[in-house]
């Protein structure tokens, strides 16, 4: 049995028109399934959670972007019992682009239902709020500039023009340039695998990765791989910002890290405390603003499948 978690309005509302054409392939193939559909924010992880309470093995499947992904991934009950396939049908699509998920729809409907091969991938998890709140993510979380970011995605309208066009992607590089002059960068302390903790001046942010890509492509941690069970980090911290405008183009390519001022490191645990409070998030969604926050990896590995 294939369950399948579907946000109807991934990419302007083109979910519900890619689902019914994956519903005709699963009737004319006679696949057993079930199909939920999310109507609001964080239904899909209150719709995970009643279905893996039962302690079964279960296989999941993702139609949507990476904030689905993110859901559902927040309501599995065990990950170590879990099977997760995933259609991308998001605008901006980072958990596809590492494992490469097809983003043509019988072709990624082919992987699922006909798998060759199976990733062991690690999921992180941020602590906030003095630990009393938490939430997994796949990709990556981020404090501060990135994060601020995403907030602003989630009310701007210029996410569901651009998608419309399929420029979805676009919308991150507008907002950046407006936050970045709106920014004013400030102290952070960074504490790796309970060392000793580092202070940082004038921070635009810092990120913790399981992939190497977020925001529609950025590989602020070009190096990072979600199966090996390490997590990397990057702090951008002590440079101008026009400087720092120059330097986020080349981010797309992974080449930022050779500049002074990109400090990157390789853990299993990361705190950051800032003198100010700075937006979170964790996948592209929002958290609110925090002081101190906790990225680690989680013990458990979820099933994935790639090809």
């Amino acid at each position: 049995m294939y369950i399948f978690i579907t946000n109807p309005n991934a990419r302007s509302g083109q979910g519900a028109r890619v689902w019914s054409e994956v519903e005709k392939l699963l009737k004319g193939r006679e696949i057993s399934y079930q199909v939920y559909f999310t109507k609001c924010q964080r239904h899909a992880t209150g719709i995970v959670r009643e279905i893996t309470a039962d302690g079964k093995e279960h296989t999941i499947v993702a139609l949507g972007g990476d904030g689905t992904v993110n859901e559902v991934l927040n309501g599995i009950k065990e990950l170590s019992k879990v099977t997760f396939g995933y259609i991308p049908i998001g605008s901006s699509n980072d958990f596809a682009r590492y494992f490469g998920h097809p983003y043509d729809l019988e072709q990624a409907l082919n992987v699922i239902l006909n798998p060759k091969r199976y990733a062991m991938m690690n999921v992180g998890r941020l602590t906030y709020w003095k630990g009393e709140r938490a939430r997994r993510f796949s990709v990556s979380t981020g404090f501060g500039f990135d994060a601020g970011i995403c907030h602003y995605a989630v009310v701007s309208r210029l996410k569901a023009v651009l998608n419309k066009f399929r420029l979805g992607k676009l919308t991150y590089v507008g907002i950046a340039l407006v936050q970045m002059l709106a920014l004013k960068p400030g102290r952070m302390t960074v504490c790796l695998d309970d060392g000793e903790p580092v202070s940082y001046e004038r921070v635009y942010f810092a990120t913790a990765m399981n992939h190497p890509f977020e925001g529609g492509g950025f590989q602020f941690c070009p190096k990072a791989d979600p199966c090996d069970d390490w997590m990397d980090v990057t702090v951008i911290a002590g440079l101008p910002k026009l400087k720092v405008l120059f330097l986020l183009p080349t981010a797309y390519k992974g080449w930022h890290t050779v500049f002074r001022g990109v400090y990157t490191f390789r853990c299993r645990k990361a705190v950051f405390e800032s003198e100010s409070s700075l937006p979170v998030h964790t996948d592209g969604e929002p958290i609110f603003i925090q002081r101190s926050v906790t990225a680690e990896l989680e013990q458990e590995k979820i099933r994935l499948i790639i090809g």
